[in-house]
């Protein structure tokens, strides 16, 4: 690594905290959940109205970026020269759930040295910290050997149509990463399973029977919330009942008298789909309460007692469904239950699994099925294969003297549950923005992103610019 660019790069950012919060924020306050699709906003006007604003950011902050299409901005350094590197990020948030404590979704506030918002880690603030290494580099004024880019997605929360779009039509870098996960460098992302599966029943006027039930928002939130309708039992009976079940799973029960007898929710804690043993799964907890209970034999009850035994609450590496697995390289299966919809004839439902590389269509896919199949559950969906980037190429080398630079830690190579942009990108990377063992909750409720943390990396960022495509770049 070069020492004689980091004295310059420290010096450019010494007066930068309070602009880069502040155009952090910015973005934050946009509300970028996908939406329907109009015209000149693809993925909704909330994705559309944030891609204006980073677009008006890079505006003030000097720096050639142009709108792709509605799909992505692209921002370029040396748009004369060749790109030999792409960093991919994007402006799409999840919805923003329930229980924020420190400050309302949109609404960034710095406690502590932590700006907490939806988007502040995922991936506003990243962004942030790529743009503004793109201006040390611009200001610095050195020749650059080669180009870059960055590319500001609008749909990478709800899969990722709008990179798909822009290299139908752009060819790959030759080196790439996305600021997207954590440090070091995540080189293997697991593939993913994320089948539908439904299953029709006769109506039925049996009491006590559970009329209907919903919990999840997105394939990729292991779902916070659940609710569902009991025909024939009241609130004071179920009351009681629900107590013990509380208390074994970390969750609250909350019925509410109705017509037709009680509206039960449950609420535990959202988390990611890769990582679901640090949330609490609303949908599997309320499966299995609603199984426990003296229902009618018919139609829905079967559903959900068979949901309750392939779904087990806390079973995180599919071991009811046959096809818990792991290896050395990427680690354990994960599968979070996300969605479920029931009314009284019909129930839809989807799973997320994480799955290593050792995973197959015959022990994954067609053993997942099967399980489903023997209890009535019709089931489509495919696998996508991991993503695996060797570790031993110079470009992983490149990022991780830098991170042992700017950090004092030791940098290697680790896989994630997580997908990203990178994940059908050849020799594509993940690399930042979390430093190890923080926890930022995204995803979740008070969602947040070290202060210092992005500034440490927007540093490291511009060092790798520098190394790979200044003036004296061996790339």
């Amino acid at each position: 690594m070069k020492t004689e660019y980091r004295q310059q790069i420290e010096d450019w950012f010494a007066d930068k905290r309070d602009p880069f919060l502040r155009d952090v924020a910015r973005l934050v306050r946009v509300r970028s959940v996908k939406g329907e699709a109009q015209a000149n906003a693809p993925f909704g006007v909330g994705p559309a109205a944030a891609l204006d604003e980073a677009l008006a950011l890079c505006s003030d902050l000097g720096l050639s970026a142009r709108d792709y299409d509605r799909h992505v901005g692209e921002v370029t350094l040396a748009t004369e020269k060749d790109s030999i590197l792409h960093v991919l990020g994007h402006l799409d948030v999840v919805d923003e759930g329930s229980g924020w404590t420190v400050t309302e979704p949109y609404a960034p506030r710095l406690v502590d040295g932590m700006i907490y918002g939806r988007g502040t880690d995922d991936d506003k603030g990243p962004i942030v910290a790529v743009l503004y290494a793109m201006k040390a580099v611009q200001e610095l004024g050195l020749p650059l050997k080669h180009g870059m880019k960055l590319i500001m997605g609008t749909d990478e929360e709800s899969g990722s149509a709008d990179i798909a779009y822009y290299y139908s039509k752009e060819p790959f870098a030759p080196y790439s990463f996305t600021p997207d996960a954590a440090f070091p460098v995540t080189n293997v992302e697991k593939g993913s399973y994320k089948p539908t599966f439904t299953m029709d029943f006769e109506a039925d006027s049996a009491l006590p029977r559970v009329a209907s039930f919903h919990g999840g928002v997105r394939i990729n939130v292991l779902p916070g919330e659940a609710t569902a309708e009991i025909a024939g039992m009241d609130a004071f009976t179920l009351g009681p009942l629900a107590v013990p079940f509380a208390q074994k799973f970390g969750v609250t029960f909350a019925s509410t008298e109705i017509a037709v007898g009680t509206r039960i929710r449950c609420t535990g804690k959202s988390a990611h789909a890769s990582t679901p043993e640090e949330g609490v799964n609303a949908i599997t907890a309320l499966l299995a309460f609603l199984a426990s209970l003296p229902l009618a034999d018919c139609g829905s009850t079967r559903a959900i007692r068979s949901l309750a035994e392939l779904f087990p609450h806390g079973d995180w590496s599919g071991s009811a469904l046959g096809i818990a697995q792991s290896d050395d390289v990427s680690g354990s299966l994960t599968v979070a239950f996300s969605l479920l919809d029931m009314d009284e004839t019909h129930l839809t439902g989807r799973f997320d699994a994480r799955i290593p590389v050792c995973a197959t269509e015959e022990n994954c896919r067609v053993t997942a099925e099967r399980a489903l199949r023997s209890r009535g559950f019709s089931v489509s969906g495919e696998l996508e294969a991991p993503h695996h980037t060797p570790a031993d190429g110079p470009f992983i080398r490149t990022l991780l003297d830098c991170y042992e630079a700017y950090t004092g830690n030791s940098g290697e190579c680790q896989s994630t549950g997580g997908g990203t942009y990178v994940h059908n990108i050849p020799g594509g990377v993940a690399f930042g923005c979390g430093m190890p063992g923080f926890q930022s909750n995204l995803h979740g409720p008070d969602e947040h992103a070290c202060l210092e943390d992005l500034l440490t990396s927007s540093k490291l960022f511009a060092q790798v610019i520098l190394e790979l495509c200044g003036p004296d770049s061996s790339f």
